[in-house]
């Protein structure tokens, strides 16, 4: 046999074994996972051609409906990839509490090109590591040094909103989103980009374009595999659009660590908004003061972290606000229960809030977590079960996914006495007494909990109070005719149209 003809043996040799333990493996998880009940589950595709025959808009629902008939824990197929779906508290918590099951799911390897490895999507000792090191930068005091950039940036999205502000139907999610970017890029890399009042340039262009076509490909099985994924017209500009993400925060990092380098004592330098008055610190400083003080931080390291802020702090709160603006729109008596604590806390004074004045809503808090009982930013967590386990009477195998729906077991009845009711008095002080600790988890739980949740509801009680103490809100549609895109974040497919009144 000449020198190609063994190269062709060796290779198609390889290629059986290939797929002889790709069938092993599908027909092991099949002996375990074939005795949950689920849906049908079809030759090579599995259950995944309900994602081909379901819109987007269907997909809440049909969960819904796989729930109510195979029961709190049931299996799905995605050629060999099985995912568990889990619902109960008692279940969810045996998850999230596990130092075992740390690793995300496949789901999250989607992040990765625009992420890499940061404390979202890392996994081991590294996750370890950079959770342990990040923690400090999200202390009550660096949280307060944000709270003027969040009450900043309300007051423009306040005055944008005038425009609006005459008993029309708009669309508020797109106002609400480059808010919350205009956040993240001064609270993160202390950059003005100036979203609210330039939403085409091209660095926010890209931001938006990078986070939606990664949430339209989670929920596409058939654009999974990168090379696939690369050929298709949402592949290309994807690539393109995170290239322009990426040397956009690149060069924020390089041109701050060469102005720290030039400062004669090493300073921090200052972080000065759109005037050039304020002087803050970013994340950025806390990780450069990190990185200069010993820690094991180059550039690249500081990008993920920087990414993933951004990432984590962009859709995730701009879900969450727009969702509390469709129920307040609908509960005028909740509306100005909230508005009558504001008058209370600023009395006539039209100045900006303190951390104290954050502090001091609390029924606005209450109403933020009942809106993320009903709309959880992030309605399912995904992980890895790293080695065979066991989980509501079901032996799970190693290699599964675990999917835990947040979205469900918020609407758990057993928790949640008329679950689709909108209602704030739940998170009374009292009224949580007897409920299982799990059984709402908007930030996650357990090791893997959001490092970033003091934050979000610190911006949120900004943003919100700055358009209560200013409009009345009212929703156009009915909670059954806005649907919700379960994609990585909840956000509302067709938006969140609304009428302003100023007040």
């Amino acid at each position: 046999m000449d020198w190609w003809g063994r190269v062709k043996a060796t290779a198609t040799v390889a290629l059986l074994a290939a797929a002889l333990q790709h069938e092993a493996r599908r027909w092991r998880l099949w002996g375990s996972v074939g005795r949950i009940p689920g849906p049908l589950a079809l030759p090579l595709v599995g259950t995944g051609w309900l994602a081909i025959v379901i819109r987007p808009e269907g997909l809440m629902a049909l969960l819904k409906n796989i729930k109510e008939r195979h029961g709190m824990i049931f299996r799905m197929w995605y050629g060999n990839l099985a995912e568990i779906h889990i619902i109960q508290a008692e279940n969810i918590e045996k998850v999230l509490t596990s130092y075992e099951l740390i690793t995300k799911s496949v789901h999250y390897k989607f992040l990765k090109p625009w992420l890499g490895e940061g404390l979202l999507t890392s996994t081991g000792s590294k996750w370890q590591r950079r959770r342990k090191m990040l923690t400090p930068a999200f202390h009550f005091k660096i949280l307060e040094n944000f709270v003027g950039v969040f009450a900043e940036k309300a007051q423009v999205l306040v005055q944008k909103l005038r425009n609006n502000a005459d008993g029309h139907e708009f669309d508020i999610y797109p106002s609400i989103a480059l808010c919350s970017l205009d956040i993240i890029c001064e609270t993160a890399m202390g950059t003005c980009v100036n979203a609210q009042n330039d939403a085409t340039s091209e660095y926010v262009s890209a931001t938006c374009t990078v986070a939606e076509l990664t949430m339209k490909r989670a929920l596409r099985p058939w654009l999974y595999p990168d090379f696939i994924f690369r050929m298709t017209p949402s592949g290309r500009q994807y690539y393109k659009c995170l290239n322009t993400v990426h040397q956009f925060s690149k060069q924020v990092i390089k041109e701050r660590r060469q102005q720290r380098e030039h400062s004669p004592n090493k300073e921090r330098a200052l972080v000065q908004d759109e005037t050039g008055v304020k002087s803050r610190v970013a994340f950025l400083d806390l990780l450069l003061d990190m990185s200069m003080n010993g820690e094991n931080l180059d550039d690249a390291d500081i990008q993920e972290e920087v990414d993933t802020f951004m990432f984590e702090g962009h859709d995730t709160t701009a879900a969450a606000m727009s969702w509390a603006i469709f129920l307040l729109g609908h509960h005028p008596d909740i509306q100005q229960k909230a508005f009558e604590e504001l008058n209370e806390i600023f009395q006539d004074s039209d100045r900006l809030p303190t951390m104290q004045d954050l502090q001091n809503m609390k029924y606005l808090e209450m109403v933020i977590k009942e809106a993320l009982r009903l709309y959880p930013s992030v309605p399912f967590i995904g992980r890895f079960n790293s080695k065979d386990s066991e989980c509501g009477g079901h032996k799970l195998p190693e290699g599964v996914m675990l999917v835990l729906h947040l979205y469900e077991s918020h609407r758990d009845p057993r928790y949640w006495p008329d679950p689709e009711r909108f209602d704030p008095d739940r998170f009374l002080p009292d009224s949580k007494q007897g409920r299982h600790p799990f059984a709402y988890v908007p930030f996650s739980g357990g090791p893997r909990s959001c490092i970033g949740q003091r934050f979000a509801l610190l911006e949120e009680k900004a943003i919100l109070s700055s358009i209560l103490r200013n409009y009345v809100i009212e929703s156009v549609e009915s909670r059954e005719n806005v649907k919700a895109a379960p994609e990585l974040i909840l956000r509302p497919i067709d938006g969140i149209k609304v009428k302003l009144n100023a007040r």
